[in-house]
């Protein structure tokens, strides 16, 4: 037979409804009083009922994260999985469980809604790629509290968000390697149709400005696929007037600039030098070692987490538009300086 409230009342020697209250946190209880009953409730192996909590609190100690399953590369996406990693460690510490859900439309209502309409959790998380003007007049319609990971599109003013100053760190970079004697620098980026790329490619001409460099726009390449990072560097190195250094808008396209590269024995960073977005999963053990825009994913979505917790708590808080600090962690591929001593 299951232990009930009451039996852990009577073993404490307090009213059920007095357990009731540490059950639920609904009440300030004496420390002295609340840990004998926590440590009875362990000792008779007792778990609340959470349906029952639930109806009480009028709460579902759940809190949803949202994704987009047509998107393989979502699951495989290592800078998600630090996110979600960090957003199930908040949730988990403040007593709410992660429902991850797919945005998927495409049968009429869609999984998100779902979850809304019909109070299966108390709040959601969305990668900006799910925002849309429609979902978030939805979500706010029935006044269901929301964060975005990264900054969305649509809506920015009417989200609250949380994302990398990507602006900040494309500027840094290029300063950096001016101020290595580089003054060609080439920017690679996969796809400018993405928010963060655009605010990537505003930071790389603050910078080329910043530091009194010619402005050129064949520096600026987009390679569609990764992959072809290293295909389209080879003809810019043919050009007549080639770049002396390589920003890159990932390890992928970094590390086959660096093939590229090495194939017509350009030494780096003597006659080139090679900086790229994101430390992780590779910069560091590339040869050279790789200097790297550091994106603190993890507190993207730890940030995220604790953003969307005051928002439930607290439904008057507001919208936050949060923008994290990149670093810059210089290695052996950028320092010309070091190379010329």
């Amino acid at each position: 037979m299951s232990v009930t409230i009451k039996d852990i009342a009577k073993r404490v020697g307090v009213a059920p409804s007095t357990v009731s209250r540490v059950v639920n946190g609904s009440a300030s209880i004496s420390e002295e009083t609340k840990s004998r009953i926590l440590q009875v409730m362990e000792e008779m192996n007792y778990h609340p009922n959470s349906l029952a909590r639930n109806l009480v609190n009028g709460s579902t100690f759940c809190i949803g994260l949202i994704m987009d399953a047509r998107d393989e590369g979502t699951f495989s996406n290592t800078f998600f999985n630090r996110s979600v990693y960090a957003i199930e460690k908040v949730t988990q510490a403040n007593g709410y469980n992660l429902l991850i859900a797919n945005d998927d439309s495409s049968m009429g209502i869609s999984a998100v809604e779902k979850l809304v309409l019909e109070k299966k959790v108390d709040g959601l998380i969305l990668p900006s790629n799910c925002v849309r003007t429609g979902l978030v007049e939805m979500l706010m319609r029935n006044e269901c509290p929301f964060v975005v990971l990264g900054e969305p599109a649509v809506m920015k003013k009417e989200a609250c968000w949380v994302d990398a100053n990507n602006e900040e760190g494309a500027k840094e970079a290029v300063l950096h390697l001016a101020k290595e004697g580089f003054e060609r620098i080439a920017f690679l980026l996969e796809n400018r149709n993405t928010v963060f790329a655009e605010k990537r490619l505003a930071g790389y001409l603050e910078g080329i400005r910043t530091a009194g460099l010619e402005e050129n726009p064949d520096f600026i390449r987009e390679c569609g696929q990764s992959e072809q990072g290293g295909s389209i560097a080879e003809h810019m190195l043919e050009e007549k007037k080639r770049p002396d250094a390589f920003l890159c808008s990932n390890n992928v396209i970094a590390y086959h600039v660096l093939q590229t590269l090495k194939r017509k024995n350009i030494s780096v960073p003597g006659e080139t030098g090679v900086v790229t977005f994101d430390n992780y999963p590779f910069a560091q053990y590339m040869d050279p070692p790789l200097t790297a825009v550091d994106v603190d994913t993890f507190g993207i979505g730890e940030q995220a987490a604790f953003q969307l917790i005051h928002k439930i708590k607290r439904a008057d808080s507001g919208n936050q538009q949060t923008l994290i600090s990149t670093r810059l962690l210089v290695r052996e591929s950028s320092r010309r300086g070091e190379v010329n001593e």
